[in-house]
């Protein structure tokens, strides 16, 4: 399922990556460039499996790997209430 980012979250591209800005609380995670490739990809409006080919793509990881870093990436996000379920208007 396709995420978007919440209202009081920003994301910019940095050198070697993206800086994701809490702009409520003041509080960024930086993230290194392969896991912006998968967060560009999930707000992109793709799910988790085309996050993943997107890392495989790019980056020449196993399959296997792309799909646990994207899993992880996104309960990392969803703890952070970052993110929500992208729904369709």
């Amino acid at each position: 399922m396709a995420v978007r980012l919440q209202d009081h979250v920003s994301v910019t591209k940095v050198e070697g990556g993206s800086v994701i800005l809490d702009e409520r609380s003041g509080r960024y995670w930086q993230i290194n460039s392969s896991a912006g490739t998968a967060l560009d990809a999930l707000l992109g409006g793709g799910d988790a499996e085309a996050a993943a080919e997107a890392l495989v793509r790019r980056y020449e990881v196993d399959s296997a790997q792309a799909r646990a870093d994207v899993k992880a990436l996104l309960s990392a996000l969803r703890s952070a209430s970052l993110v929500e379920e992208r729904t369709e208007a």
